[in-house]
């Protein structure tokens, strides 16, 4: 699957009006990560992983952290 197919099925599952709200609630943040995350990569297609979107939107987490070995 490629981000861009991630976001289709989102957008898809949202105009879903029998959805609960929490599901809605979920979709659409992830949607909002999803499509940042798309902005900051222009050039990445493949669907990233949550902690790189959480990376992405966190940097300066400690579970973002990398360290030269």
């Amino acid at each position: 699957m490629t981000i861009q197919d991630h976001i289709n099925k989102n957008i898809q599952e949202l105009n879903d009006p029998l959805i609960t709200r929490q599901r809605r609630r979920h979709l659409q943040s992830e949607l909002d990560d999803l499509e940042v995350y798309h902005q900051h990569h222009p050039q990445e297609t493949k669907d990233p992983t949550s902690l790189e979107l959480f990376c992405d939107l966190n940097p300066d987490d400690v579970q973002c952290r990398m360290y030269n070995v």
